[in-house]
Formats: C-alpha cells, sequence, structure tokens
C-alpha cells in the first residue's frame, strides 16, 4: 500500500475521533458476495414482513460502487448514543434509548458532512457520499469488515470496550485508502439476548425475523398490530432495547458527551395516564425533532392502545 493511502487513512481516522466518533474502521467498496446470500434468504424467509422496500435496491445494498460512482472506500464510523440515566420506567411506558431526544439522522449528518469539509482543505477535492442509515447500505456488513465490531446473536454489532448502543455511519468515497481487518467474534456461547426477547424474534444466531420484533411492530408496522404480539410488549412504545441491556457487553457502555441527545423532558415526566390523553398537537411539540416523528401521531396512539393500561394506571 502507498505512503499516500497510508496518510490519507490516518488523517480520516484522526479527523474522526476529533468530531466525536466512537471507531472509524475502512474496507474497500466490493461487493458483498456472502452478504448477498444471506439478504437473499432473509427476504425468502419473509423475515422483512411489511417492510417491503427492503426488496428493493439489491444490487446497490450490495455494491457502493452503483451508489457512489467511482468509489474505491467505505469509511464506517459509529457515534455513541447511550445515555448518562435512563429514563424511569415506573409508571410510564417505555422508549428506545435512540430516540431520547433529537433524530441522530440530521444530527451526525451535519458531523459528517463538518468533518469532510475539513479533509478536503487537507486532501483536496474528492467524490462522495454521506450516509447515516438513510439509504439502501448493509452498514453492520462494513461495519463489520472495517474491524469496528462483530456481529452479535442479536444481530446488532457489538464491540468489547463500548458494547452496542451507537448509531453507524458511512462516507463511501473515491479515495484508495488501507482497509482495516475484521475483528472476532467474542459472543461464545451466550444467549442471554436470545433468551430474553419475549416474542421469540431471534430465530437463530444472528438471525432475525423482523416481523417478530417489537421494534418493527411499534415503528414499522404501518397497520394494525398483530394479536401475536398481545401481552409480549412489555410496556414498549417505541422501539425496543431488551437484547441490547440483557448484552454482557454492554456494561462496558460510557455515557455519550453530544448534548443534542440530552433526553427530552417531557419524555422524563409523562405518565402512562398522560400518554392515553396524547393529542396531536402535543405529539408535535415533544417529538418535533425525535425519530419517534417517524411513526406518527396516530402510530404512536396505536402503539398506546395496543398495551392497554390496567386502569388503575389512570
Amino acid at each position: 500500500m502507498n505512503s499516500v493511502a497510508e496518510k490519507y487513512s490516518r488523517l480520516i481516522k484522526s479527523k474522526a475521533e476529533k468530531f466525536g466518533f466512537q471507531s472509524c474502521g475502512i474496507s474497500n467498496a466490493d461487493f458483498l458476495e456472502e452478504d448477498a446470500r444471506h439478504l437473499e434468504t432473509w427476504l425468502k424467509n419473509d423475515f422483512h414482513g411489511e417492510m417491503k422496500y427492503m426488496e428493493n435496491h439489491f444490487d446497490k445494498r450490495l455494491d457502493p460502487r452503483l451508489l457512489v460512482e467511482g468509489s474505491r472506500s467505505v469509511i464506517s464510523l459509529s457515534y455513541n448514543y447511550f445515555p448518562k440515566e435512563t429514563i424511569s420506567t415506573l409508571e410510564n411506558f417505555k422508549i428506545s434509548k435512540y430516540a431520547y431526544a433529537e433524530d441522530y439522522h440530521e444530527v451526525i449528518k451535519e458531523i459528517l458532512r463538518d468533518m469532510v469539509v475539513e479533509l478536503q482543505r487537507e486532501i483536496g477535492e474528492f467524490g462522495f457520499r454521506v450516509f447515516v442509515d438513510s439509504a439502501p447500505v448493509l452498514e453492520r456488513s462494513w461495519a463489520r469488515k472495517s474491524g469496528i465490531g462483530w456481529v452479535g446473536k442479536n444481530a446488532n454489532l457489538i464491540t468489547k470496550q463500548n458494547g452496542s448502543f451507537y448509531f453507524l455511519a458511512e462516507i463511501i468515497c473515491d479515495l484508495d485508502l488501507v482497509p482495516d481487518h475484521e475483528t472476532t467474534d467474542h459472543c461464545g456461547t451466550c444467549r442471554k439476548c436470545i433468551d430474553a426477547c419475549p416474542t421469540d424474534a431471534i430465530v437463530s444466531d444472528k438471525i432475525i425475523d423482523g416481523s417478530k420484533c417489537i421494534s418493527y411492530a411499534t415503528i414499522e408496522l404501518k397497520n394494525e398490530i398483530p394479536d401475536y404480539f398481545k401481552d409480549k410488549m412489555e410496556d414498549w412504545m417505541f422501539g425496543c432495547d431488551i437484547c441490547q441491556d440483557v448484552c454482557p457487553w454492554n456494561r462496558f457502555s460510557k455515557p455519550h458527551l453530544q448534548s443534542r441527545f440530552t433526553p427530552n423532558e417531557a419524555l422524563r415526566n409523562f405518565k402512562k395516564g398522560e400518554w392515553k390523553e396524547l393529542t396531536q398537537e402535543l405529539f408535535s411539540e415533544i417529538f418535533r425533532k425525535s425519530p419517534v416523528k417517524r411513526t406518527k401521531f396516530m402510530g404512536l396512539k396505536r402503539n398506546i392502545e395496543f398495551l392497554k393500561p390496567s386502569p388503575d394506571q389512570f
């Protein structure tokens, strides 16, 4: 590998640290042959439920050169979102930690763009696109290939140093860079995530039946929640963190330093009875910049109604 590629690779990792990213790894922008077989099988098994968009852009999901013309490298980055304190679930419904505050798509994209501006000042112009869970990119596959972590039995990317409470992002670019090596799998014989899932969504090691996942039911599903989920939701009104909360590696998670990820005060103070009376106006006020807006007011109301709190909680 030439010295320019090494210099640029070091610079990119240095900038990633400066801009607050937890990890940064690099892989060659090649076709993901092994992932192609897994994705095809997953789709054939209908594990994507009503997420029909997963059937679209099959080739683009597997080959970054179809997303970014002339791309040579995929830069994978992780950004911590583990909160300093979790929102109390006492007399309250539950919401995934990633949705406590501002929408991560916007926050991290802004940081990525600023980072690329600095890189181009020092490297010169180069072709690129930034991605934060917003295009047909197999983020975990690229992060795994770049050595950031391994894919756990719950299909989340896990690291020994930081667990799994972080977002993934990518810069796909036309720079020749030095690729990193994959890390090893450290789940061993642990089955905590599999055993803890109340809906049996983890059908086997690293294979998730998305149609049985609480996160799918409360976010992705647009129709009525199937009876299969009755009495299995464990008070989750948006998303679910169960398989991450029980993962032993998450005992190493450290609080994030991003002020825009500070929990919304309204989420701290609401109780079940108040959520039951949620209005469109209040929903828009509380979740204006939140990932929760993805489910829309009627979707969140549907989730809350499905949980059917007992009368003595009002």
